[in-house]
C-alpha cells in the first residue's frame, strides 16, 4: 500500500562507495560551532573550520564591539594568519571598517592536527565553552610590511583573508629571516620605521595626541576558546600491557598583542589613554 522510502541494497552501496571515494579523494572537511565566553563574559559563538585536503584550521568569532576574528593554521606551510575586520568610527572621520592581518610562524603543537579537528562532534551544542587552559598573552613586534600579491608564497590562503587588508598586512623580521632560507623573494617584505631611522622619536599612539602624527599602534585579541591538544588514554590487555588511543582534546585560551608602525593616528583610534 505504500511505497518504500528506502533505497535498494545496491544503490546505498553504491552511495557509501561514492562517499567513501569523496572522503579518500579530497579529505575531510567539517564545521563545527561552539558558545563560548568572552573575557568581558558576553557569549559569542566560534565557527571552526578544518579542510584535512588542504590541511588547514579556521577559527572565526565576532566580538561584542562587532569586530570580526578570523585565525587561520596552515599546516603545509607552518604558517599562522591573524585578520581583524574592525568597525571605524565614522564620527571621527574613519571609513566604514578597517582591516588588519597578521603574519607569523605555527609552531608545533600550537594546536590539534586539522584531520582530528574535522572529526571533532560535540554532545550538547547549547553549552557554554570555557578553556581548560588559559595561555598568556603573547606580544608580537611586527616591524615588516607584506606585499599582498607576492604572499602566495608563504601560504596560499593569505590572498582571500588579507585582500581587504592590502596596505596593512605585518609579520616579523625575525620570521622572515626563516621565510628566506626557505627560498621566498625577499621583495615582498618592507621594514616598517621604528623607534629610530625614518621617524626620529616614534612613541606609542596611546601618548600621542596628534591624530596625524606616525606612532607605534598596539591592537590586542584573544582566542577564547580552541583545541590545542589530543588526549590519549591506555587500553590494557590481559597481560597488563597497555596501549594509547585518542580519547578527547584539551581546550586552550591564548592572547595576542600585536605591535606596529601607522602612518598616522587616525589608523590607531582603539589605542588611546582611558
Amino acid at each position: 500500500m505504500f511505497g518504500s522510502c528506502v533505497p535498494p541494497v545496491s544503490a546505498r552501496i553504491n552511495a557509501f562507495l561514492w562517499a567513501l571515494i569523496f572522503l579518500t579523494t579530497f579529505g575531510l572537511c567539517s564545521e563545527l560551532k561552539v558558545r563560548v565566553r568572552l573575557a568581558d563574559g558576553q557569549i559569542t559563538e566560534e565557527v571552526l573550520e578544518a579542510d584535512s585536503e588542504k590541511d588547514s584550521i579556521t577559527l572565526e568569532f565576532k566580538q561584542e564591539d562587532g569586530t570580526l576574528i578570523t585565525f587561520v593554521a596552515d599546516f603545509k606551510q607552518h604558517v599562522k594568519i591573524f585578520r581583524a575586520l574592525i568597525l571605524g568610527e565614522l564620527e571621527r572621520g574613519q571609513s566604514q571598517y578597517q582591516a588588519l592581518c597578521f603574519i607569523s610562524r605555527l609552531n608545533h603543537n600550537e594546536l590539534i592536527p586539522s584531520e582530528s579537528m574535522a572529526r571533532l562532534r560535540q554532545k550538547n551544542p547549547q553549552s557554554i565553552r570555557t578553556a581548560e587552559e588559559r595561555r598568556g598573552l603573547e606580544q608580537l613586534t611586527m616591524n615588516v610590511a607584506v606585499n599582498l600579491s607576492q604572499a602566495w608564497q608563504l601560504s596560499s590562503h593569505i590572498h582571500n583573508m588579507c585582500s581587504e587588508a592590502r596596505e596593512t598586512i605585518y609579520t616579523r623580521e625575525r620570521d622572515i629571516k626563516h621565510w628566506l632560507e626557505r627560498g621566498v623573494e625577499g621583495s615582498m617584505f618592507e621594514i616598517l620605521p621604528q623607534s629610530v631611522d625614518v621617524v626620529p622619536v616614534l612613541l606609542s599612539c596611546r601618548s600621542t595626541r596628534d591624530l596625524w602624527q606616525p606612532c607605534s599602534c598596539s591592537y590586542s585579541l584573544r582566542l577564547e576558546w580552541y583545541p590545542c591538544l589530543l588526549k590519549y588514554c591506555r587500553n590494557r590487555d590481559t597481560t597488563g600491557k597497555g596501549s594509547p588511543y585518542k580519547c578527547g582534546i584539551k581546550s586552550c585560551s591564548k592572547g595576542y598583542q600585536f605591535t606596529y608602525y601607522v602612518p598616522h593616528k587616525q589608523l590607531c583610534l582603539w589605542d588611546e589613554e582611558t
